[in-house]
Formats: C-alpha cells, sequence, structure tokens
C-alpha cells in the first residue's frame, strides 16, 4: 500500500507487509473505553468493521467515525469498530461530545495493533487510515487503505462490500 501525507510519501513501520484480504488478522491488543484488554480472538465470533484512524482529533477523523456509528445501526449483528492511538480518556471524551454510541471506540495507545498490523508511521506518530471488513474467524474479506490520510475512505464499497455479506439490502 502506498499513501501519502499532504501529498507527500510516507513510510511504514516495517515496510509493506500489512494483511490484505484472505489474510487472518495478526494477534494485537488494544484498550476500550474501560480500560480493559481487547484481542484479536475478542473481535472473532461475528462481522466486524474495523476502521482505523490516525487521530480523533481531526476533522477527517471526527467524520469518518461519525458516519461509521451511524451506519452500525443499519447493519444488526455486525460490529463496527475504530481504533486510534489516542489515549482512552480522550476517547471517551469524544464518544460523549459526538454521540457516538453505535459502535466501539479502541485505543492503540501503546502501539501493540500498529505494529502487528504494519500501520503505524512513525513519522506521523500515528496509524494510516484503514477500513477492514474482517468475518467472524478474523479473516480479512476487504481492506481499503487510504491513499492519502487526510482524505475520507471511499466508503461505498465497503458499505456495499458488508451488505453482501450480510444479506443486507
Amino acid at each position: 500500500m502506498k499513501i501519502k501525507l499532504g501529498g507527500l510519501p510516507v513510510s511504514w513501520l516495517m515496510g509493506n507487509d500489512q494483511p490484505k484480504v484472505g489474510d487472518y488478522l495478526p494477534q494485537f491488543t488494544v484498550k476500550n473505553a474501560d480500560g480493559k484488554d481487547v484481542t484479536t480472538n475478542d473481535l472473532k465470533g461475528q462481522t466486524t468493521l474495523i476502521s482505523v484512524v490516525p487521530n480523533l482529533k481531526t476533522k477527517v477523523c471526527s467524520l469518518e467515525t461519525a458516519r461509521f456509528n451511524q451506519e452500525a445501526s443499519k447493519f444488526e449483528g455486525v460490529k463496527f469498530i475504530t481504533i486510534s492511538n489516542n489515549p482512552i480518556e480522550f476517547q471517551k471524551n469524544w464518544c460523549a461530545a459526538h454521540g457516538v454510541n453505535n459502535m466501539e471506540i479502541l485505543s492503540d495507545f501503546n502501539g501493540s495493533f500498529g505494529k502487528a498490523m504494519h500501520l503505524y508511521i512513525p513519522a506521523f506518530g500515528h496509524l494510516a487510515r484503514v477500513v477492514y471488513l474482517v468475518n467472524p474467524e478474523g479473516k480479512i474479506l476487504y481492506c481499503q487503505a487510504v491513499p492519502e490520510i487526510t482524505h475520507q475512505p471511499n466508503y461505498e464499497p465497503v458499505l456495499d462490500e458488508l451488505k453482501k455479506v450480510t444479506n443486507n439490502k
């Protein structure tokens, strides 16, 4: 995956070995709003949409998370999560201020997810912007790495794929 930040190419942590469609999620641990560990295994058991954002403090990340929060109410049996490396307390306050309650926001403040998924960008200090759709066994069904970090993802392809997977019209 090649991505840019403000039009300039950025380097990924540990090369371009990001998981792709057909791969299984690697082992990682993130934190939920209560500070409890959430592991790769905890995400198994249902279809999951994972929205990875660099920083909830930014307009684009806020818009993306709000959009997926809105979409989450339309897909019964699908878990929607957003992962950022913002601290838990910031995430909790942000969710309360923005009415985000249809999805779970997870913190990768310790970097486990970013390292395991090869999405951490050292020069930027944040994660890349990527959307994954994962089946109940943890296999990646869809992946959209947003080529320009300052842009929102293209929502329609991921939502169309989610509709196919869930037989949701």
